[in-house]
């Protein structure tokens, strides 16, 4: 089954002109942030990286795209349905998805949208923290045509520190529409809007 998966994510990539870049990260249990995250098809390509690094990922989902006829297919290609008009601790929920899955690599787009915005949400460095797992980047680069998975940060507390770490990853990457993929930094940083 894996050199299989290995085969259909290589053709795919191979087929619409891409290469993976990046070698398999080596923790067994992350959070994995998806970025830059400007088009719906950063997830066939995400999906397709996964199947050849063997990296069976997860992600969270408008609970809408599950249901019926798509929702098995959607499960099957490592989905969480999650409702997201009801108040409930999100952060926490998909922190305590760690203890009950011992291999989860939870992707999470930081941007929390395809459109523009100026912040990133927090909520993947949170359920890092609150979980204790380490965050792995990938990365979608449409201008290089490559994707893949770069370097692994363990949080230390210390969110500008970590930040600028992930900005240092990030500057170079395009995604599909660059005008969407805002600047790397979290509502909550202290930064000059001209060194971000």
């Amino acid at each position: 089954m894996k050199a299989l998966k290995r085969f259909i994510g290589r053709t795919y990539l191979r087929v619409n002109g891409w290469e993976e870049a990046g070698e398999r990260p080596e923790p067994k249990k992350y959070v994995l942030i998806a970025a830059p995250h400007t088009t719906n098809w950063d997830l066939p390509y995400m999906l397709a990286i996964s199947f050849v690094h063997d990296v069976p990922i997860s992600w969270a989902g408008k609970h809408t795209l599950f249901k019926f006829p798509y929702g098995w297919f959607m499960k099957a290609l490592g989905g969480i349905p999650i409702v997201r008009t009801k108040r409930s601790n999100r952060v926490e929920s998909l922190a305590r998805l760690f203890d009950k899955y011992p291999n989860l690599v939870l992707a999470v787009p930081a941007e929390g949208t395809r459109s523009r915005t100026e912040h990133w949400k927090s909520g993947f460095y949170h359920i890092a923290r609150e979980a204790d797992v380490p965050i792995v980047c990938s990365f979608l680069d449409y201008e290089k045509r490559r994707g893949g998975f770069g370097p692994t940060l363990y949080p230390s507390g210390d969110i500008e520190a970590d930040m600028d770490k992930l900005r240092a990853f990030y500057e170079d990457k395009v995604g599909k529409y660059p005008e969407k993929f805002g600047p790397v930094r979290l509502r909550s940083e202290k930064i000059d809007d001209k060194a971000a």
